[in-house]
């Protein structure tokens, strides 16, 4: 019953005053796990394991060509942005895989047979979504990518094949996913920042949207979806999800030489992968691709959804 709501003839219970020599144990610290001493530093973080040969699995769904009954345009300047993956993470030790033109149930397969592998001797595992994207209502992570058919694929859905849970190899190893897809279909204009801050425009008319708008999620996992995807982990630990766009907004892909996201990311990692985490990394390309604008006007923030709990430094060549 609500305390505003009792009734007045109601007498008030006080607490008993225990002695001041006998003080009593207070329950919600009984149970709790010593604090460390002092605080957490940087160099206290552990770095994940990532000397396996070759480090991991990576697999690579390129859609290029959508079907006519899709409705969606075809995506020019794709398998631009899939060469330079597929040349990077070779380089960074990843047996790299490429598929192309898959329907929603081809995409299914291939992670359900990606989760069923034994990925005991590897150290990581890596998926990269390249398609069209909508906005999807959701529980954990954000959005969709669709098959060549025009039907989706949630990016919860395709993260759960990965988990622990569902694959056990994987258990304490960093799952990671990078989607260059849209989140949505608003256009970002931005907003006006002093002088030191702007940059030139960048981009132009061959600038497109992989802007699909939002609809309601059909992916969600059911008794008749397959058993190695039909559950998931309270949390998501040692996963990683970046995305090439804020949630709800749309991402710009240049026909000519490939999304801005990839671009950027394939760049950075080039230049930087020696020397800093994966983390890091991603903060760069972030700040970069912000720089940007489509047609001298839009916007696009990539940004993640980080669950790793160590560093992650990729193993060059």
């Amino acid at each position: 019953m609500d305390v505003d709501k009792q009734r007045k003839d109601v007498a008030p219970v006080y607490p008993i005053q225990r002695p001041t020599t006998t003080p009593s144990p207070s329950p919600e610290r009984e149970y709790l796990r010593p604090r460390p001493q002092g605080r957490t530093r940087r160099d206290s973080i552990q770095n994940y394991k990532m000397d396996a040969t070759p480090c991991g699995h990576c697999l690579i769904i390129n859609n290029v060509d959508f079907e006519e009954q899709s409705s969606l345009n075809n995506r020019k300047g794709s398998n631009i942005d899939c060469d330079k993956l597929e040349r990077r993470f070779k380089a960074l030790n990843f047996d790299v895989k490429v598929r192309t033109n898959l329907k929603q149930r081809q995409i299914k397969h291939e992670l359900s047979a990606l989760s069923k592998k034994d990925h005991s001797q590897y150290d990581c595992c890596l998926v990269i979504m390249l398609s069209h994207g909508t906005e999807v209502s959701h529980s954990r992570f954000p959005g969709a990518v669709y098959g060549v058919d025009g039907q989706h694929v949630t990016v919860q859905y395709i993260t759960n094949y990965l988990n622990g849970q569902n694959c056990p190899s994987l258990q304490g190893k960093p799952k990671l996913f990078f989607i260059q897809a849209c989140g949505g279909g608003e256009k970002d204009t931005g907003f006006e920042v002093s002088p030191d801050e702007s940059q030139p425009p960048i981009g132009g008319a061959d600038d497109q949207t992989d802007a699909i708008p939002m609809s309601s999620s059909s992916d969600s996992l059911s008794m008749s979806d397959e058993p190695d995807a039909r559950a998931t982990l309270p949390t998501p630990s040692d996963i990683l999800v970046s995305y090439s766009t804020f949630p709800g907004y749309v991402s710009w892909r240049d026909t000519q030489a490939g999304s801005w996201y990839v671009e950027t990311l394939d760049r950075i990692l080039e230049e930087n992968a020696t020397t800093d985490d994966l983390v890091t990394m991603l903060m760069m390309v972030n700040n970069e691709v912000a720089q940007n604008s489509a047609k001298g006007l839009y916007k696009q923030m990539p940004g993640s959804f980080n669950f790793l709990r160590k560093l992650l430094y990729f193993k060059t060549q």
